[in-house]
């Protein structure tokens, strides 16, 4: 027998009712036959098939995939589709450029870490947290991220802007944990020679956050009801 990690986040989390669990499996055993185990013993995953992404070892696999003893599989669900990772400051004046953290997000060390003598332009997009969405009363948002992953794949995203645009430095920083009212969620900064390069870039940046990095929002409506967004 092999023995593997496997990470629960979001929706996936309330069901299991823990975030983690260790799965014995028969050498041979593929991401796919994992899935239908857990769905067995969690038949309300079972909603989630067919609108999945899979990642071993914190990177996107397949249902094929063959797992091997010590491996961490996550069956990450739909993300949420409405806000993003945001770069926040650390100690002294050193910036991470790519970062999750809990701590309030401040636009002005991002700033100062993206803008260079040669960039004309800096643009930078915070997402805040509204009081409604479709019509119904929000009262907070909580967002959860699976950090190892997100953060990575924010890096990604900003070479990836690097080999569409001419721009320079990129910082992204996303928000987690409980959020009030017109608290920041996410700050995306890009620096460019030109405007039109740093706008099309940080909507590239944002709109491919709500499509694949493992971020989850949970509306807290004003009636008193939960309900993660996917």
């Amino acid at each position: 027998m092999i023995q593997v990690r496997v990470r629960f986040f979001a929706g996936h989390r309330d069901i299991v009712g823990q975030p983690e669990l260790t799965c014995a499996l028969e050498p041979g055993a593929t991401v796919e036959s994992l899935w239908e185990q857990l769905v067995t013993d969690y038949p309300r995953l079972r909603g989630y098939t067919g609108r999945l992404l899979y990642a071993v070892n914190q990177e996107f696999s397949d249902y094929a995939t063959t797992l091997q003893d010590g491996d961490e599989v996550a069956f990450i669900p739909p993300v949420s589709g409405g806000t993003h990772a945001g770069n926040a400051a650390t100690s002294g004046t050193q910036v991470e450029p790519f970062q999750i953290t809990s701590a309030p997000l401040d636009p002005a060390p991002l700033v100062d870490y993206v803008q260079s003598p040669k960039d004309g332009a800096v643009v930078t997009f915070a997402g805040v947290v509204r009081n409604h969405f479709g019509g119904r009363a929000t009262a907070s948002l909580t967002y959860e991220a699976y950090a190892e992953m997100a953060v990575p794949m924010l890096a990604q995203l900003a070479e990836e802007s690097r080999s569409r645009w001419p721009v320079g430095r990129i910082a992204v920083h996303h928000r987690v944990g409980r959020l009030e009212i017109g608290e920041t969620a996410v700050l995306v900064v890009v620096a460019a020679p030109h405007r039109q390069a740093a706008f099309h870039a940080a909507e590239y940046i944002m709109d491919r956050i709500k499509e694949v990095v493992p971020i989850w929002k949970q509306e807290h409506w004003a009636d008193g009801a939960n309900e993660w967004r996917e």
